[in-house]
């Protein structure tokens, strides 16, 4: 066209729909025109957030952080995390967030460094506990959590009501760390058979993630012994090892009463928890039960489920 000829009025309508579906879009993004359409705007405001395309689901936040425990025995932490995030896509019980990291286990300002970090040229803020209502630890070892992330924590699930998932050796984590002990129910005390063939008695049949067994299903895992704060009258034991068919005269053997659970739940304050042994070995994951076991109890946590508490003795009879 040349330069100096007069733009044609559908030219003009043409450009003038460009622009306006332009400007629509972004406000469904939750973009401000202005600043979109003006490249030196600056970065955006610290309280800025992208819309959220998760609005309205159940998110959770799966921590499988490592890095100051066992470096050699848990290689199946891969697994368990992706299948624990395929089973809530899947569900549509739930979002998973995957991290290695602690980082936001916090209810401060999570922020990027460089030119992400607060005050940045593209200053981006990230989530905290407040944006999830459940937090899965696939943990072992002190963590490097702060004071502060640790007082966050607790209050995320006893004042806030949220929930808490303990698998494995997230209760060979934080030993030093009493008040973490209590809010899980116990603290690892050895595997006194490594990988076993288990019996396993199933001691709350009703539970959710536990309906589809028979009552004396075997399990191959690294199954825990747990001591204190582990208490009968502080959790309910939904299933427990079949002691009577297990050698139990090995030296890491220090029960004497024959209580050694697979998986429990409880209240702390007006949150819930369920943690359980299971989940050691990469083929755990891959068994239907492990995982139905997992995506109800998580499901409960999140409270989308019910079933009460019920803290209950172990049967006389299971004692040696």
């Amino acid at each position: 066209m040349p330069q100096n000829q007069p733009v044609s009025c559908p030219v003009m309508r043409r450009w003038t729909l460009l622009a306006v579906g332009l400007i629509t879009a972004m406000s469904a993004c939750g973009i401000p025109a202005q600043t979109a359409m003006a490249p030196n705007a600056g970065p955006p405001g610290p309280n800025y957030q992208p819309p959220d395309q998760f609005a309205g689901k159940k998110k959770i936040l799966i921590v499988g952080d490592l890095h100051t425990g066992n470096q050699n025995a848990h290689d199946s932490v891969s697994h368990a995390m992706a299948t624990l995030e395929r089973l809530g896509r899947e569900s549509g019980a739930y979002i998973a967030f995957l991290r290695t990291d602690t980082e936001l286990v916090t209810k401060g300002e999570v922020w990027g460094t460089g030119d992400y970090a607060k005050g940045g040229t593209r200053q981006a803020r990230g989530h905290n506990l407040d944006y999830f209502d459940a937090v899965v630890f696939y943990t072992n070892g002190d963590t490097n959590m702060s004071e502060q992330q640790k007082r966050d924590l607790l209050s995320f699930v006893h004042e806030d009501g949220k929930g808490f998932v303990a698998v494995h050796t997230a209760t060979a984590t934080m030993a030093n760390w009493p008040e973490y002990g209590e809010m899980v129910g116990g603290y690892f005390d050895d595997h006194p058979w490594n990988v076993v063939a288990a019996p396993v008695i199933v001691e709350r049949a009703d539970f959710p993630g536990v309906r589809y067994l028979p009552k004396e299903p075997i399990f191959t895992d690294e199954m825990y012994q747990y001591k204190a704060p582990y208490a009968r009258d502080k959790v309910d034991v939904i299933a427990r090892l079949d002691t009577s068919k297990l050698d139990m005269t090995g030296k890491r053997v220090h029960r004497t009463d024959g209580d050694f659970p697979v998986a429990w739940i409880k209240n702390y304050g007006k949150g819930r928890v369920f943690s359980s042994t299971f989940g050691h070995a990469d083929a755990a994951w891959d068994d239907p039960r492990v995982q139905q076991m997992y995506l109800e109890a998580i499901k409960w946590v999140l409270g989308t489920s019910e079933y009460p508490v019920r803290p209950h003795p172990i049967p006389p009879s299971a004692a040696p």
